[in-house]
This record gives structure tokens, sequence and C-alpha cells, in this order.
């Protein structure tokens, strides 16, 4: 009987994610908040998600390679496309149902049982919950394709969960989201907020940027286009970030353990590993942009900048390093941002959804500036008169004018910078140098998956199309 118990147990951590802490907190009544603090698992979950998203580290994540950004120096089998060997693509996974989702869902449990509350207080808590819950929740599917969502979560009665459609998911997060976004009519969780301390109109500034991101996301999917343009719509209208103040971001502190984890992973840990890609070097420098001084280290000599062949075993000394303000401990993250918003208000002209084709100058435009002051970078007028800039004049259609201006300015964001090619398709991203694989558009299924949750496992590759690198997903069909 142990053996089966420590089965079942090992199976679900596995599969949903659940972790020792969460076990044991299904032993605590619940309805007495005093026992755990919803604003602990708020902020937990808040800075788990934020961390996951931001660090570098190839045990966690390799969005900035995926994003080509950067490459390796010695090991450089993530840069070539390894997901299996560390388990990158499992803690991508646990780390968002374990440390993000489950927390939340905790979080939103005690804020419901505590009869100190006001019911706008609640509903405020609950929406910023329901705001960072949807993030995370997109964020799986547009990496996975279809999940466990329905069935997840919830340890007691599905142990191993079934996997639902990623459009079906995606649809409901939308509506979620719709509706939480006027919820937020107080403070909040206050002070303990790490990104906004209680701000309600800089949350639903944030929730309309995730609203209008999400519709951006599917306006290519056939089936989804009212919804699409509905969710473009109302977040326009319920007003999205219009300043680097409002950045979805947290500050990060000078000391251990609430340091940016990007330092933790570069310079704590005395590491060498990356260097700047060709990729983006390249690109950058047939652009004269100005940003370089910003985002680059100038370690080679002044206005010398070379990045190192894309996934080739690359000598540290020899190529472009990253600059210093990127391994600041105290340097800020963000999920979301002025620059990126502005990218997608250029989409949805472009779509006609709201505005005209006419106003997409205006807006892409305004994502490069929104860039170039949140860098301190000069220059911005002289660079957006350049004839493979400016709008008018740049090479290719307003979609790949607009995906290769966002994969720049996402810089530091390597997940986003990764999507923006998977959505906009721009050409420019090559093949690693050792591997010659294609460039991944998803991520694969952990392999506890395909181990422990088999049935359901096979059912979720065979409805996406198979679960390869490569794989297409529902939103990325073009």
């Amino acid at each position: 009987m142990k053996k089966l118990i420590l089965t079942a147990l090992t199976v679900f951590a596995f599969v949903s994610c659940q972790s020792d802490e969460q076990y044991e907190n299904y032993n605590r009544d619940t309805k007495n908040p005093t026992q755990v603090k919803a604003d602990f698992l708020f902020n937990s979950a808040t800075k788990s998600l934020f961390d996951q998203m931001t660090s570098t580290n190839v045990n966690s994540n390799i969005f900035r390679l995926l994003g080509q950004h950067w490459t390796e120096t010695t090991y450089v089998d993530e840069a070539n496309y390894d997901f299996n060997t560390r388990s990158i693509t499992a803690s991508h996974w646990n780390e968002l149902y374990r440390d993000v989702l489950l927390d939340l869902k905790a979080a939103k449990d005690i804020v419901n049982a505590d009869d100190k509350l006001s019911s706008a207080q609640k509903k405020t808590r609950n929406a910023q919950i329901e705001i960072l819950t949807v993030y995370a929740w997109a964020n799986l599917v547009e990496n996975f394709g279809d999940i466990p969502y329905t069935q997840a979560l919830d340890p007691g009665q599905f142990a191993l969960p079934t996997y639902d459609k990623a459009e079906t998911i995606y649809t409901d997060l939308i509506q979620r989201l719709t509706l939480a976004i006027p919820a937020l009519t107080d403070d909040g969780f206050g002070t303990v907020d790490p990104i906004y301390s209680g701000n309600s109109t800089k949350w639903k500034k944030f929730g309309n940027s995730l609203l209008l991101r999400m519709g951006i996301r599917v306006a290519d999917v056939a089936s989804m286009n009212t919804i699409s343009q509905t969710a473009i719509r109302s977040a326009i209208a319920g007003g999205v970030i219009n300043s680097n103040a409002d950045n979805a971001a947290i500050n990060y502190a000078a000391t251990s353990p609430n340091t940016n984890p990007v330092w933790v992973d570069l310079v704590q840990s005395g590491r060498s590993d990356f260097v700047i890609a060709n990729t983006i070097v390249d690109a950058m420098n047939s652009l004269n942009d100005p940003r370089r001084t910003s985002y680059f280290d100038e370690n080679l000599g002044t206005g010398v900048f070379l990045g190192g062949p894309y996934g080739d075993n690359n000598s540290f000394t020899r190529y472009t390093h990253v600059s210093d303000r990127i391994i600041d401990p105290t340097n800020p993250a963000s999920l979301i941002d002025y620059s990126e918003v502005s990218f997608y208000l250029a989409d949805a002209a472009e779509r006609s959804i709201s505005g005209t084709p006419a106003q997409a100058v205006t807006f892409y435009n305004q994502g490069i500036t929104a860039s170039f002051d949140y860098w301190g970078a000069t220059g911005v007028t002289s660079y957006l008169a350049n004839p493979n800039v400016n709008y008018a004049t740049a090479p290719g259609t307003w979609k790949v004018k607009i995906g290769k201006q966002l994969w720049l300015a996402m810089y530091n964001r390597g997940y986003e910078a990764w999507t923006a090619w998977r959505q906009y398709d721009f050409p420019g991203f090559i093949k690693p140098a050792v591997s010659g694989a294609d460039v991944p558009t998803r991520l694969t299924y952990p392999l506890a998956e395909q181990n422990l949750n088999t049935v359901n496992y096979n059912a979720g590759s065979t409805s996406i199309g198979g679960d390869k690198q490569t794989t297409k997903l529902f939103w990325d069909k073009f």
C-alpha cells in the first residue's frame, strides 16, 4: 500500500506539478486566512512568474536563445535546440503549474474565505489574481498547445488530467480576462503588490494590454475572428499601457534573494556561457541601431559589435557581451510594456480592427520610440528616417516591418522576441551551426507526461499534429 501511495504522489507531482508545500496546504483550514496569508502566496506567485520569464538559466528556460538574441560558448546544446537533456520544457511547465498557478489558486481561495475583506476588496484582489492566472495559462497554451486545463490543479479528483483543446482554452481565457478587468475598483493587495502597489488604474491597463496581446495572437485564426476583434476593441476602449511608467514590471533588489535572476545566472555564478548572437548583432549593425550601446557591452572596442555565430562553439572573449545594465542585480523585469503594446496597436490598425491602416505608422513609430526611451538611447529621429526602418520604405509586408522591430525592441525579453518571429514570420533567423535544426515553433511536452500521463499525452499530441518542436500551433498557422 505504501508503494501504491508513493507512486500516485509521484505521478501527480510530475503531471499536475504539485509540490510538498501544496500538499501540506490541503491539510490546513482554508477558511482561516491566518494560517496562510493570501498576500504571501500572491507575492510568491508573482515573483515566480517574473523570475521564470526573466531567467537565462539553461535549466529553466532558453527563451533568449530561441529568440536568437544570445548564443552560447562552451556548452551549445540549448542553442542547438536540445530541449530534453536538461529537461528544459519540464522546468517551464512545472514552474508555471506549481509555483504560479497553484499559488494563485490558493491565494484566491483564502481571499474568498476572509471575512475581514469587503466585497470590493475581494473582487479587486481576485481580479489581480485572475490577470496573472490568465497570463500564465496563455503562456502555457502558446508554448505547448493542448494542455491540462479544466482538470488541472485538482489533485484530489484528477491525478492524471486530460488535455483540453488549445483553442478552447484560449477562448475561455479571453472571456475570463474580459470579466476580470472591470472588477478592479480599489487597491487590492495594496503595497504588497510588487507590480503596481495596488494602483487599480495601472492594473486595468495591464489587463487590457494582455487582452490586446491575446486578441492579436489569434487574429489569423479564422474560427476566432470575432473573438479576436472583440477582444482587441474592448482592450483599446478600456485603455492600454500608454507610457513606460505603466509597464507591468517589478524592481529587483541589490541583495539576494531578490536580485534579478540574470545577475544570479551570470554574475553570482561567475559564468561566461553567453555572447550576443550574430542574428541580432548583424541586424542592428545593418541599421546602425543606436540601442546597441544599451543592449551590448563594448568589450571589443568603442562602437564595435560582433555577434557569435548562432549555435556554434564561440569564444567568450572574441564576441560581444551583454551590457552592464542587463547584469545589474536591480535591473527591472517586465511581463508586458509600452513598446510591445504599441506594435500590437499598429497590427490592429493594419487589420482595420480599431482605426485604419493609415494609423499604423504612428503606432509603429511609437513602439520604436518607447523602446529607445526605455533604454535611454538617443537618435530615434534619425533611426526612424532610415529607409530600412521608415514604415513607408522598409522592406517586406506590414507584418514583416512590425515583427522585425518588435523583435528588436524585445531585447531582454526572450519569450516575446521568439514569439514575434513565430507570429510575424519575418526573415533573418538562422539554423544553429552544430545541429542545423529548424527553429522551434513550440516547446515539446515534458518527458514525464509521456511516461506517467500517457493516454492523455497521446491524445494531446495527436490533437496538435504531433509532439514535435516544429509543430505549428493553432494560432501560428502562417
